[in-house]
């Protein structure tokens, strides 16, 4: 019961240093019920498996590639295990550290100093044998044993922490699958674009051969009187213009298969292509479902989310600081002045220390680790709030692109077919001469305009589903 008064002022001494919990962050608008119209579909095209959602398997073959050789794949994976190594220490935290010890040391004492006079009466007491007879004036140390700290986590501070490092495991986690979610995103990206270049080149080669028979039909034509030497250089501008854009594609070619075998995690290696480009074939329609799944099915918003909820654990566990901890030090070992004795049963030696500390005076780094992780708790709010808000906006954009772009495409398609007959019926009406040659070019230049367009409206229709199904938390899995 003499214990009782100094407890109860322990108590009151951890009431008064308790600090109050932060203000929660203003308020964000909710999540909207339908990323457009409302549906009926509650399903979301995220939830299917990449292998299943591209149907090339030249396309699936790199992806499987790059998903066991890609860099910042090996980068991620890292950073979860930094991530596990840092929960391994908090969860220790919690349990008591045990040493072994082994200790020599010698001390001279003073011979006006308490031990000194107090082992000089000892050595003279008829009640000691020589074994028990303090060495002087150097008096020997020597512990052999096991030591022990334990704070007893009283105030829960530890399990926040042990908490909060849980969390950021599954933060890690959820990085890592944003990363691969990244990855088969962007090498289906880099496919479809060696796939347009690749088809570009083979629209340009064909106008080339085109282009080249019609400057020798203009040289035969000036030759016979009926076209001038303008005409012909017309025409052979147009075939070197044509050869210019040729070049470019082949570039572009170029820059697709680097960029492609740096995904894959390797130097410059042929590229094996699928399907061409009109033949790839995607989902016509890629259900959003409902935003309030849809969204947390991101990889990106769940990571944030769990870095929220770690970051309120950092919260709870700078406010649990303040409060007095409980450490309790035992130890138990053999302890003797003579080494010939240091492992006698009589020497063996064990206690225990429990003590309280708290903060009173020059609590400044408290007071700042907790303003940092109250703000750290609110920027953790705000960016989820954003990941929220930008996973709605790329769904919505993917939705009515995808819309636009399929209809773009069949337009342009229609277009290209309208040309191709006008330059047969501007050769026609030529060799006739009821067209100009300038006719026969304009023809020419829009049909081969209209068929690159066509092959990037083509491109950007099969990049808008990637990124949709990347924007509904599709790739990873």
């Amino acid at each position: 019961m003499r214990f009782l008064p100094a407890l109860l002022s322990v108590l009151l001494l951890a009431a008064g240093c308790r600090v109050a919990a932060p203000a929660d962050p203003t308020g964000a608008p909710a999540v909207p019920a339908a990323f457009t119209q409302p549906t009926a579909d509650t399903a979301s095209a995220g939830r299917q498996p990449w292998r299943q959602f591209f149907q090339d398997p030249a396309l699936t073959a790199l992806i499987d590639t790059a998903l066991r050789r890609n860099l910042d794949l090996q980068v991620a994976l890292q950073r979860v295990e930094t991530a596990r190594a840092n929960y391994l220490a908090r969860r220790g935290a919690l349990l008591p550290t045990v040493a072994a010890a082994a200790t020599a040391g010698a001390d001279r004492y003073g011979r006006y100093t308490l031990n000194g006079v107090g082992n000089f009466d000892t050595n003279l007491s008829p009640n000691i044998d020589g074994q028990q007879r303090i060495p002087g004036p150097v008096t020997p140390d020597f512990f052999v044993g096991l030591r022990s700290s334990w704070e007893i986590d009283i105030w829960g501070k530890l399990k926040q922490r042990r908490q909060a490092a849980y969390l950021r495991v599954l933060a890690s986690e959820q990085g890592r699958h944003l990363v691969t979610t990244n990855v088969v995103a962007e090498v289906a990206r880099l496919y479809y674009e060696l796939l347009t270049a690749d088809n570009q080149l083979a629209v340009l080669d064909r106008n080339i051969s085109l282009q080249r028979e019609a400057l020798k039909l203009m040289r035969i034509q000036k030759e016979a009187g009926r076209a001038n030497e303008l005409a012909v250089q017309q025409f052979a501008a147009q075939v070197v213009r044509t050869e210019s854009l040729l070049h470019e594609a082949r570039q572009r070619v170029t820059e697709a298969e680097t960029g492609l075998n740096q995904l894959l995690g390797r130097y410059q290696q042929p590229i094996t292509r699928g399907r061409p480009l009109p033949g790839q074939v995607l989902p016509e329609r890629l259900s959003a479902g409902v935003p309030a799944s849809a969204l947390l099915r991101r990889p990106d918003v769940r990571q944030a989310e769990l870095e929220l909820q770690a970051t309120r654990a950092d919260v709870a566990a700078a406010r649990a600081a303040f409060l007095p901890s409980l450490t309790l030090t035992p130890y138990v070992g053999f302890n003797s002045y003579r080494t010939g004795t240091l492992f006698d049963p009589s020497s063996l030696a064990y206690g225990a220390l429990a003590g309280l500390t708290g903060p009173l005076l020059n609590r400044a780094q408290f007071k700042a680790d907790f303003r940092l992780a109250t703000a750290g708790s609110y920027e953790a709010y705000y960016r989820y709030q954003q990941s929220l808000q930008t996973g709605f906006r790329e769904v919505v954009n993917g939705l009515q692109g995808l819309e636009n772009y399929r209809a773009a495409a069949a337009a342009r398609q229609q277009e290209v077919e309208l040309l191709t007959k006008a330059v047969t019926t501007s050769n026609k009406l030529f060799v006739a001469g009821y067209a100009t040659y300038l006719e026969v070019i304009t023809a020419q230049r829009s049909v081969l305009e209209a068929e690159l367009s066509l092959a990037e409206s083509r491109q950007r229709q099969l990049l808008q589903s990637v990124s949709l199904y990347r924007a509904l938390g599709g790739g990873w899995q």
